[in-house]
């Protein structure tokens, strides 16, 4: 690889909001490593194949990184999502949604640590809206982002000494593919909960494609790295941004009534 001045680690970059942020950090001249299944096409973007789920590759993957360029920024971009009814949910999903979505994301942080502690970087966990209020149905997606959310709490706190600057940026909807590979549980599997949760879905599709482009998300990530003084916790968007707000200030009746509708009608 070639030597940069900075170096960042994307994890899922080979489509949607990861990609975007490849593309907009190769433009500033970054030595961008995207570490993802399948790779990013963009330009001047180096590829590491790996799956967050799999063993110890993952994890080998950020180090090597490290050992040879440094690492001076990581984002975590990887993610999925699965429509199901609680009762009904099968072990084997949820623990996979939260060994991408959460626990990906912890062993990515812990294995970069070791190569910012002596000069400081940045962390940025891509988390969701939809980790401070529920996705009906999508309720193991909104645990894994709440759960996200702490952990760059957390890191914030730990890391600070450090010169190891943490944020959580939060997306609403974003116009991206992520809609489309979504798991939803079929009729059979969802059974009473069968219309429910194909209007909660078809709902939740319209949110995502009629919302934000992923170059926008991007932007704001670009704007967390490069910042003094980033936020620990950011939302996307001045609509999101107040929506997460009112969430807050409201009852928490009069908001879980109003986050219900969007998913009921």
């Amino acid at each position: 690889m070639e030597k940069y001045n900075k170096t960042a680690v994307i994890v899922g970059g080979s489509s949607g909001i990861g990609c975007e942020t490849c593309a907009r950090l190769a433009r500033k001249s970054w030595n961008v490593v995207n570490i993802s299944r399948t790779p990013c096409k963009i330009d001047k973007v180096n590829n590491i194949i790996a799956d967050v789920v799999a063993g110890s590759t993952f994890t080998d993957a950020i180090k090597n990184v490290g050992e040879h360029n440094g690492i001076d920024a990581l984002v975590y971009c990887a993610g999925c999502s699965m429509a199901a009814p609680i009762e009904y949910a099968k072990e084997s999903d949820y623990r996979y949604l939260f060994d991408v979505n959460f626990f990906g994301a912890l062993k990515a942080v812990q294995a970069a640590i070791p190569f910012m502690k002596s000069k400081g970087g940045r962390i940025i966990l891509v988390g969701s809206i939809g980790g401070d209020l529920p996705i009906i149905y999508d309720s193991f997606y909104s645990a894994s982002k709440a759960a996200l959310e702490m952990l760059a709490r957390e890191a914030y706190c730990e890391l600070k000494p450090y010169n190891i600057k943490v944020s959580a940026l939060l997306p609403g909807g974003t116009a991206t593919g992520f809609t489309f590979k979504r798991k939803v549980y079929t009729d059979d599997e969802n059974k009473a909960y069968a219309q429910s949760v194909s209007r909660a879905v078809s709902a939740l599709a319209r949110i995502e494609q009629g919302g934000m482009p992923p170059a926008a998300v991007a932007e704001d990530i670009y704007g967390l790295l490069i910042s003094d003084k980033p936020p620990v916790v950011k939302a996307c968007g001045f609509k999101n941004s107040a929506y997460r707000i009112a969430s807050h200030v409201m009852p928490e009746r009069v908001t879980l009534y109003l986050n219900e509708r969007i998913y009921r009608q």
